[in-house]
C-alpha cells in the first residue's frame, strides 16, 4: 500500500474523514515504520490523530445541527469545564473591549458566542464537521462570525487570513499548543513567533486538571511559559476551573 492509499484508508474512519490532509500526512510520517505492517502504521496514525484532536468529544456532535449551544459545549471535553465560567473568562481576557477574535483550533468554542454576541469571531478548525456545525449556528443566530476549515500547520495561509482582518485583533489558542506538539515538536514556538506580531493580543490556555478524573496534574509547561515570557510581554496570567490562561502581546 503506498502513502496515498494509506491516507485514504486512515480517512475511512468517520471522525477522521474531514481532517486536513496536511495533518494526516504529518501524523503518518511521524508514525510510519518500515518494519510494521500497513495496518499497524494506519492504526498508530489514527491513534495519534485522535490524541492530537482531543478525541473529538462526542461523535453525537457530528449529527447535532438542531441542538442548543449549551448541549454542544457540554459534549466537547475542552469546553465542558469552561461552560459555567465563560463570562468571567471573557471579561478577564477581552476587558469589555471590542475585538476581532481569531480562535485557532476552535473546536466547538464558537458556540460560546452567546456570551460575547457583539464581538467579531473567526474560528479556525481542522475538523470539518465542527466547522459546518459552527457556521450553521452563526447563520441562524446572525452573529458576525464564521468558521474556516484550515490546518494550523498551513502557516502562510493562516498569516494571510489574520493580516486581512481589520480592527483590534486577539488570537485564542485554548488547549491547542499541546495538540500541535504531538504532531510537530516546537511548532508552538514557531506559530507564536509568526502570529503575535500580527495581532494586538494572544491568549493561550492549558489544562491544569485531568478532564476525566478532575485531579490536578503536573505537566511541564516551563518550556513554553519561559518562551512566552522571554519573547513577549505578559499582560495577564490566571487560572479558572482547571484551566490556566496566559495573555500576552508583542514586545
Amino acid at each position: 500500500m503506498n502513502r496515498k492509499q494509506m491516507v485514504r484508508k486512515i480517512m475511512e474512519k468517520p471522525e477522521l474523514k474531514e481532517l486536513p490532509l496536511e495533518d494526516i500526512e504529518m501524523a503518518l510520517s511521524l508514525c510510519f515504520k518500515k518494519q510494521n505492517s500497513d495496518e499497524e502504521n494506519i492504526e498508530r496514525t489514527r491513534e495519534v490523530l485522535h490524541k492530537a484532536y482531543g478525541a473529538f468529544g462526542s461523535r453525537k456532535l457530528f449529527t447535532s445541527k438542531e441542538k442548543e449551544p449549551e448541549w454542544i459545549l457540554r459534549k466537547h471535553m475542552s469546553t465542558r469545564e469552561r461552560l459555567l465560567h465563560y463570562r468571567e473568562i471573557y471579561k478577564k481576557i477581552l476587558k469589555n473591549k471590542k475585538w476581532t477574535i481569531l480562535d485557532l483550533g476552535a473546536g466547538v468554542n464558537g458556540f460560546s458566542m452567546g456570551f460575547i454576541p457583539k464581538q467579531k469571531y473567526i474560528g479556525i478548525e481542522g475538523i470539518g464537521q465542527l466547522v459546518t456545525l459552527m457556521n450553521i449556528y452563526f447563520k441562524k443566530q446572525k452573529y458576525n462570525a464564521r468558521a474556516i476549515h484550515l490546518s494550523l500547520f498551513e502557516l502562510e495561509k493562516l498569516k494571510t487570513l489574520i493580516t486581512k482582518e481589520k480592527g483590534q485583533k486577539i488570537a485564542f489558542l485554548f488547549k491547542t499548543l499541546d495538540s500541535l506538539e504531538i504532531l510537530k515538536r516546537d511548532y508552538s514556538k514557531q506559530l507564536l513567533k509568526e502570529i503575535t506580531p500580527l495581532v494586538d493580543r494572544v491568549a493561550v490556555s492549558f489544562a491544569t486538571r485531568s478532564m476525566i478524573k478532575r485531579k490536578r496534574f503536573n505537566v511541564n509547561r516551563k518550556w513554553i511559559l519561559d518562551f512566552i515570557k522571554g519573547n513577549f510581554i505578559v499582560v495577564d496570567d490566571f487560572e479558572i476551573a482547571g484551566e490556566r490562561y496566559v495573555v500576552f502581546k508583542e514586545r
